[in-house]
């Protein structure tokens, strides 16, 4: 007797009509953790607060939090916060310049292997890991289309240069004392 391997594929279709949070990568649906914990959510707040701030003489480009990417047929991301230098309709659509994911043990395989080479294969050009517990984060630059690390951050500051605009960030900001 032989074993049939079946793996259930997943449309954008489908994602809009399931209730409560989800991410689909590649057609594979995966649940989004119930609330994020007060770090998470702490942490989240500060690093969209600076992006935003941080583009208020930007006129191309603009900070969102926790908003659906849809990237394509089958793939529906929902990244922490993210900068776009494009006005967006009611979804987003078009690939964020900056993208950082708040790091939960729920999400971290997730973050770390999955997102990460799509964000990468999307052309993302910053992909910043976030670790609240251990107040650290890795930031990626995307270079030859290649993520390449380019440091650990804890209290640092790093100036991001996109399109038009540049956002001193200062990573020693978003931890909570």
């Amino acid at each position: 007797m032989s074993t049939l391997i079946y793996s259930e594929k997943y449309s954008i279709d489908d994602y809009h009509l399931w209730e409560g949070e989800w991410e689909l990568i590649y057609g594979d649906a995966y649940a989004m953790s119930p609330s994020p914990v007060y770090d998470h959510q702490f942490t989240n707040g500060k690093i969209f607060r600076q992006l935003d701030e941080g583009l208020d003489d930007c006129k191309a480009c603009s900070a969102t939090i926790e908003m659906d990417w849809d990237v394509a047929s089958d793939t529906i991301v929902h990244p922490d916060s993210m900068v776009i230098c494009y006005e967006p309709g009611e979804r987003l659509t078009k690939r964020p310049e900056i993208i950082f994911e708040v790091i939960s043990p729920s999400s971290s395989k997730r973050d770390e292997l999955l997102k990460f080479d799509l964000y990468q294969n999307e052309g993302v050009p910053y992909y910043i890991l976030v670790y609240p517990e251990s107040k650290k984060a890795k930031l990626y630059q995307l270079i030859d289309f290649k993520y390449q690390k380019i440091d650990d951050f804890s209290d640092e500051t790093y100036r991001f240069e996109i399109k038009k605009c540049a956002i001193d960030f200062d990573f020693g900001f978003i931890w909570r004392e």
